[in-house]
């Protein structure tokens, strides 16, 4: 009888447990993420872009805005960076509502806010955010984003040279969110995140 490594089934089944451990390690990765905040400080707080209306941010942008604009107020950071690019139709940016925003509701100073206004994914607005800021030598940040989104994003964010840590917002992160997220973890993890963003 053939020892057991030496079938062919022995190798499908340990492959079939490596892939679900895998996957499960992620998701308690995320959802851990989910429930947590730094309370540390940064040179920037960086906001990540969600939908906007003729100029108004949406709910769950208003919501990013808002927990920013305390970071800043509270002197956790110098700036607030501002993300996020139009879409076909939109008759402004993310970007630029997320600025009037801040601007003339929450009372951040014009020389405290940057703007990136290109991104159209995670990955796109945290490298150019990372290209200018590093422009300044400005390399520590805290993101500012739901919480399903949190490992996510710090993963993104040192794989294109920040020293990054989350904050997250109140918004619910329903299970289906957080089982996607952590998908895309793992497969980041594996592929790059660069590369991961031409994949999906």
């Amino acid at each position: 009888m053939r020892p057991p490594f030496l079938r062919p089934s022995f190798w499908i089944r340990l492959g079939l447990l490596v892939v679900v451990v895998y996957a499960g390690a992620n998701f308690v990765d995320v959802w851990i993420a989910s429930r947590s905040s730094t309370d540390g400080n940064a040179s920037a707080a960086i906001v990540l872009g969600a939908a906007q209306y003729n100029g108004e941010p949406s709910p769950i942008l208003r919501g990013r805005l808002d927990l920013a604009a305390e970071l800043y107020s509270l002197g956790r950071v110098q700036f607030v960076v501002v993300t996020g690019g139009g879409r076909l139709g939109d008759t402004t940016t993310e970007a630029k509502a997320s600025y009037d925003y801040l601007r003339h509701e929450a009372g951040v100073p014009d020389a405290r806010i940057k703007l990136e206004v290109q991104g159209t994914s995670t990955y796109e607005s945290l490298a150019a955010a990372s290209r200018f800021l590093g422009q300044s030598d400005l390399t520590d940040v805290i993101l500012v984003t739901d919480p399903y989104h949190a490992r996510r994003s710090e993963l993104v964010a040192r794989e294109v040279g920040l020293d990054a840590d989350a904050v997250v917002t109140e918004a619910k992160s329903p299970f289906s969110r957080l089982v996607r997220e952590a998908g895309a973890v793992a497969l980041g993890r594996i592929v790059g995140f660069r590369r991961l963003e031409r994949l999906l």
